[in-house]
Formats: C-alpha cells, structure tokens, sequence
C-alpha cells in the first residue's frame, strides 16, 4: 500500500452514492506535506516530458497542481468555472459535467496563458467519469498544446473515466486507485499497480 492509499485508508470516509470524502487532508483541509509526496512521485512519473505548464481545474485540483509545480519548476493554469470581469480577450471553453456536484460548466482559460509551445501536465484530485479531464484535454487541444500526462490523485477504478482516457491514448497516473469501496463496512480496495 502506497503513501495515499495508506491515508485514504486512516482518513478517508465513504458515502452513499459512491462518494469518497477526503476533505480533511485532500480537498478542504489540505495536508501540504502529502501534496508534497505527490508532487515528488508525479515528477519521478513524468520525468523527461519536457513539461513546461501544469493544468488543472477549479477549485479542488489547484493545490495539488500548485505543490506538483513546484517540483516540476512551472507555473500553474487553472480552468476557471465562471466568467468573470478580470478575465480579458480570448478565450479556450469547454463545457464538463462534474460527477460530484451533477452539474455542467463550461471551464475557460485565457488564450495567453496557454499556447502552441505548451508541454502540459494535467493535475486534478479525482476522476470519476473523466468530463473534467476530457474538457481540459479539449483547452490543451484548442491551445494547439501538446498533453504529456494526467497526474491523478484518486481515481475511481470502477467508473469508466480512467479507462476512457487511457483509451484515448494519454498516458494517465493515478497515485491511488479504488477498486471498490463499500459505505457500510468502511472497507476499501486498491488496484494494484506494480
């Protein structure tokens, strides 16, 4: 068992509905010095790709992404969820449903913070279904960028949206990832991935 899913295991929470509560070291309360690990493991990951770029989403992503940056020496962009005034010019959309919220948004980013010469990683805290990823895969393509690799924290192994990524050619890592979780026993299995 690996450093992650050895705190999923001690902290970790599981709800109806297939919903994995982490907010106390992941995703609300953040444990800096697990972000840290990760960021160590997603360089040894991806080392060589030439990454110059991280891309994440709005808003759980962010702090992982800003900890992975900082290993990998580059800035963080973010897909913001809403227009707001001190976006200017144009633009990169892409609409995504979120799996947790069971909402749609359409996700922007600012054309001049993502380009033809953009290596980029993409970090975020999940995938589940893989709307997320797909709408910041579709910013990457609209910015005529080149995607080196999705970084995952926690991936739902038994959704389709690990598999509809790695269908499509990306080569995704997650540090974590569930292949079932049972809310009434509290019990958790991890994929392997040796």
């Amino acid at each position: 068992m690996n450093f992650l899913e050895e705190r999923i295991v001690n902290d970790g929470l599981i709800k109806e509905g297939n919903v994995l509560k982490v907010d106390s070291f992941l995703n609300h309360q953040m444990d800096i010095n697990l972000f840290d690990m990760m960021g160590e493991e997603f360089l040894r990951r991806f080392e060589g790709k030439g990454i110059n770029k991280i891309l994440t989403i709005e808003a759980s992503g962010i702090g992982i992404a800003c900890v992975v940056a900082k290993h990998f020496n580059v800035p963080v962009v973010f897909a913001k969820k809403s227009k707001s005034i001190n976006i200017d010019g144009d633009m990169y959309i892409a609409e995504v449903e979120s799996f947790t919220h069971k909402t749609k948004n359409q996700v922007i980013v600012s054309k001049k913070f993502l380009g033809p010469d953009d290596h980029v990683l993409i970090i975020d805290d999940f995938l589940a279904n893989g709307c997320a990823l797909q709408g910041l895969i579709s910013i990457v393509n609209q910015a005529e960028g080149t995607v080196e690799g999705i970084g995952i924290a926690i991936e739902k192994g038994f959704q389709s949206g690990g598999q509809i990524i790695r269908n499509l050619g990306y080569q995704l890592e997650s540090l974590a990832i569930v292949e079932s979780m049972d809310c009434e026993t509290g019990n958790i299995v991890f994929r392997s991935q040796e």
